[in-house]
């Protein structure tokens, strides 16, 4: 697998009756895949060969679909034989150097490890990810050597990182269900090494409706790593580079400070070739449109790009004037996005449509799933985490989509907090390189709740008084998730569409 391998919601398969029941296996997993599963290892320790070899043909087809990995477990030979993406094994399995010769040098191998010892010998052997647990009892696996729990998981989190190996990914697996998995991957999370996922059986495979399950615990899983993109940033303090326009520029750089970026309001290209190699991200917003600011933009996209660092465009006003639209397109042509941020007259007029903007304002005319189905386009055409802010925000990198539904009416009263909120997903997107998707969340949804505790707060009576406090609640927001308070999340409201 050359693409990075998205771990989150890991799906094993169980074709037992009592889980199963009297189901096809085919329609479980395809509705799982549906509702956002992001890998599929399929286990069958009963049927026999032939059967087994059958219903990973099928699997395997139903995962390409939905170019999601599908790996076999325990019966590497099988795997090999079918050309699925790899194999997950255990300790008492074929070792991961045969396994390697069987599959080649770009298959993913899978290893359980319930230890320290364990999960050691395998990261060193060279595993691409490692199944820890069992976490807690359960009815699917009866052959457990322990249950070592969400703080076993914890110390084998941190003893990989300190011995060198905190880059190989992991999920945790065993009784973990809908209720309980954002708890036992906060409380799994070790200071230099989190959870990648969780992997699940009976909670997706038993489940009335596996896609509803699935998405649900999408969710959860993306919530639960929220503080896991805030801590990156309080740790990283990234460089945040904004050319914007002046009437939000001390606005946006007191926003950048609060989330803990470095915020830079540099709008003179000649300065981004040697900005982009400090390892932060660059803002392009909109505001404000010349030709020569337009030069200035499509030079510092460049050299971010060049230099490997994440660019947000911000077309504020994309549809209001031909000289706006004239303007994105140029933008678009010259360079790559990390993320695309815009309301959705904006984001509609990036996916070709004829929308009239009055200003950078924009009317809302599209149902929840159009507005989706619009985001997803846009993503897909621009290879970008598209952002499409409203009451409900939504967010997709053309494969996963998630809504965000925090925030508060007094933004819409501010001057900036649109172009501030770039501001504040440009800081996670550089600290949180790996997932651009997650990162993009974890921005929107902090921003959000950070709105709603300064709208409750009794001194604020309007805007005026609205603004600094919000800008307390984000500072106050990142110094409690960098000391791994994370009360606030139970605020958050992120959904899987």
């Amino acid at each position: 697998m050359t693409a990075p391998v998205d771990y989150s919601t890991y799906l094993v398969t169980d074709s037992t009756p009592g889980i199963l029941g009297d189901r096809d296996l085919c329609q479980v997993v395809e509705a799982a895949l549906q509702g956002g599963v992001t890998i599929v290892q399929y286990r069958d320790k009963h049927s026999s060969r032939d059967v087994v070899v059958e219903t990973a043909k099928k699997l395997h087809d139903i995962c390409k679909r939905f170019q999601v990995p599908f790996l076999i477990n325990d019966q590497v030979d099988v795997a090999a034989e079918i050309g699925c993406d790899g194999a997950h094994i255990g300790q008492d399995d074929l070792g991961i150097k045969q396994a390697r010769e069987l599959l080649g040098p770009n298959k993913i191998i899978g290893v359980t490890a319930s230890s320290v010892e364990e999960a050691l010998q395998a990261a060193k052997a060279g595993a691409d990810y490692l199944g820890i647990g069992t976490v807690y009892s359960t009815q699917t696996k009866k052959d457990t050597k322990s249950i070592i729990g969400p703080s076993g998981v914890r110390t084998i989190l941190s003893q990989l990182a300190a011995s060198g190996h905190g880059a190989i990914s992991t999920v945790c697996i065993g009784g973990i269900n809908i209720s309980n998995t954002q708890q036992v991957m906060t409380q799994s999370s070790a200071p230099a090494k989190s959870l990648d996922g969780v992997a699940v059986v009976s909670a997706i495979i038993a489940a009335a409706d596996p896609a509803a399950a699935a998405g649900e615990l999408s969710s959860k899983v993306l919530t639960a790593k929220v503080p896991d993109v805030i801590q990156a940033v309080a740790r990283k303090t990234p460089l945040s580079h904004n050319m914007t326009n002046l009437v939000v520029q001390n606005f946006a750089a007191n926003v950048g400070l609060a989330v803990g970026a470095s915020p830079i309001m540099a709008n003179y290209a000649e300065e981004a070739a040697d900005l982009a190699k400090l390892g932060g991200s660059l803002v392009i917003n909109m505001g404000t449109v010349t030709p020569d600011g337009l030069k200035n933009y499509v030079q510092a996209l460049e050299a971010y790009n060049a230099a490997g660092g994440p660019v947000l465009l911000d077309p504020v006003g994309a549809g209001a004037t031909a000289v706006r639209r004239s303007a994105v397109k140029t933008l678009l042509a010259a360079g790559s996005f990390a993320v695309i941020k815009g309301n959705e007259g904006e984001i509609q007029t990036l996916h070709g449509s004829t929308v009239t903007q009055r200003g950078v304002d924009s009317d809302s005319t599209l149902s929840l799933a159009q507005r989706a189905s619009v985001v997803q386009s846009v993503a897909r055409a621009h290879g970008s985490v598209v952002l499409m802010t409203g009451v409900t925000d939504i967010l997709s990198d053309g494969r996963r989509t998630f809504r965000v539904d925090n925030g508060h009416e007094l933004l819409a009263q501010v001057t900036g907090t649109g172009c501030t909120l770039g501001t504040t997903i440009s800081a996670m997107i550089a600290a949180y390189p790996h997932d651009t998707l997650v990162a993009a969340v974890a921005g929107t949804a902090m921003f959000g709740v950070a709105a709603e505790l300064a709208a409750g707060r009794a001194e604020v009576r309007g805007p005026g008084t609205f603004v600094p406090a919000f800008i307390d609640e984000l500072y106050g927001v990142r110094k409690a998730t960098a000391e791994n308070d994370s009360r606030w999340l139970s605020l958050v409201k992120i959904s899987r569409i």
